[in-house]
């Protein structure tokens, strides 16, 4: 299945990963397939059965050419730095090049111990692998750039947690590459320049090779621009969706843009700028209105590694990295305020708008009104046509505030669109989705998969949210709005 397999990264020096075979699972079974994204990728997979793909995918059986490793890396994990961290459950196998002609990294997440475990198993649970399978394709369908699942393989093992026994599983992880802000930092820490060059060589050649030709202080200013672009857009799509990533660390950061990780992640129902889900952070360092903010202080850690390079001058370097890092503010509001005001209908929105998308979202959070629904049913209202349903979305004591916003929205659909405003419905339905991964519907098909071994809310789920911004017969039972008396929802780490 993996022709051509390739590991670009092996060839670096020893210091970057640690060579590491996977452990090998006795009963390893598939429990979902991504047969769209392995064609995508130009993975011919049609002559395998569930069994064999179980094996591949598992580690049970390796590709030819593969050479797993676990990543050497560092990383902030919630303020604090820990200099030796790396993959402690996960062996990047190898690269495979798409028939678009782009790279992407294999891994196996859930794989066994690595050097860098620091004492955990290297194994993963059930729950949490299929948390990630069914986010991160979710928000591959929602248009938010994100790590990808290939596969989910139950190894016929169990795993042990705080909980007791769960059962174990193997993910799949498809990426650009897997090479994060504390990869960097991993080098940095330990004062290893020729590291750092070397690292900034093959991540330019990687995901920035128009740089590849420049001198060294071009590629490091080159990077940090490009990762603040990368990470602006990423994050704009996050608010826009009411994603909360739940862990934004530095080792959780991809130089790549993409989404990765999705251990304590969910969306927002209930709106609320302050929304933390992760059970472990208490003061809310990465809550929904802090994700921006995040941002910036981890391009701020990557332009740290590379004042080295950046110019001889210790203090010219650090005047470049400043005005870099101080520049992501513009670059983030320009991606912010385009997402936002296309969800609001306006196609080129300008800094006068950014108070018309505040008030809206201050109505959202002063009548915790759903997220994805209010802006889903806002379409309807485009033209002052549907006045009745008002009622109920809001209370009556709110009425005055919303009709005043209504108003000032509707004249600058107007000014921008004139009478086209049944094609800005339109418009906006393709960028509010129907719906969302749910928090209460993802928690019921985990819990019972890893409970009972029944995979099929887990499979009606993951179907539903296969067109999330069309009303489908698949997923019109997943519009339901949740139980508002539901208690706070949480989410835990996966390991």
């Amino acid at each position: 299945m993996f022709a051509q397999f390739d590991n670009t990264y092996r060839r670096l020096p020893e210091a970057f990963f640690a060579l590491r075979s996977p452990r090998t699972p006795e009963a390893p079974q598939l429990m979902i397939f991504n047969a769209d994204l392995a064609t995508e990728l130009g993975l011919d997979h049609s002559q395998f059965d569930p069994d064999t793909l179980a094996e591949m995918l598992s580690g049970k059986r390796l590709p030819d050419n593969a050479e797993p490793l676990a990543m050497a890396y560092a990383g902030h994990q919630f303020g604090h730095f820990v200099p030796q961290l790396g993959d402690g459950r996960a062996l990047l196998l190898g690269e495979v090049v798409t028939p678009a002609g782009e790279r992407r990294d294999i891994q196996l997440k859930g794989a066994g111990p690595t050097p860098f475990s620091r004492g955990g198993d290297g194994l993963a649970a059930m729950g949490p692998v299929l948390r990630e399978y069914l986010v991160s394709e979710a928000m591959a369908r929602l248009g938010v750039p994100t790590t990808r699942a290939l596969a989910a393989v139950a190894t016929g093992e169990p795993v042990y947690r705080e909980r007791g026994a769960e059962p174990g599983a193997v993910l799949t992880r498809v990426a650009a590459s897997h090479v994060r802000v504390g990869t960097f930092q991993y080098f940095a820490a330990r004062g290893d320049h020729a590291a750092l060059s070397t690292l900034l060589d093959y991540v330019v050649r990687r995901h920035d090779p128009e740089l590849a030709d420049a001198d060294e202080p071009a590629k490091a200013r080159g990077l940090i621009q490009a990762v603040i672009r990368r990470q602006a857009t990423l994050v704009a799509h996050w608010m826009r969706l009411g994603f909360v990533h739940g862990v934004m660390n530095t080792d959780n950061c991809a130089i790549s843009g993409e989404t990765i990780d999705y251990g304590p992640c969910a969306f927002i129902d209930r709106f609320d700028p302050r929304t933390v889900f992760s059970s472990i952070d208490h003061q809310g360092r990465y809550a929904y209105a802090n994700q921006p903010g995040i941002a910036q202080w981890n391009i701020a850690r990557l332009a740290e590694t590379l004042l080295p390079l950046l110019d001889d001058n210790e203090e010219k370097a650090l005047a470049t990295a400043n005005e870099l890092i101080t520049g992501y503010t513009e670059v983030w509001h320009a991606a912010y305020r385009n997402v936002m005001g296309r969800k609001l209908g306006i196609d080129e929105a300008t800094p006068d708008d950014d108070k018309l998308i505040e008030d809206f979202l201050s109505l959202l959070a002063d009548g915790k009104h759903d997220f994805t629904a209010t802006f889903r049913q806002l379409a309807n209202l485009t033209t002052g046509s549907d006045e009745d349903q008002l009622p109920e979305m809001i209370a009556p004591k709110d009425v005055g505030r919303w009709k005043l916003w209504l108003s000032r929205w509707r004249q600058r659909l107007h000014d921008a669109s004139g009478a086209e405003l049944d094609q800005v419905s339109a418009r906006m339905n393709q960028v509010n989705p129907a719906v969302i991964p749910r928090n209460q519907e993802v928690e019921l098909a985990l819990t019972t998969a890893a409970s009972d071994g029944n995979l099929k809310p887990f499979l009606k789920l993951h179907q539903a949210l296969q067109k999330p911004y069309e009303s489908t017969p698949d997923n019109l039972w997943l519009q339901k709005l949740p139980d508002s008396n539901l208690p706070p929802y949480r989410t835990f780490c996966g390991t």
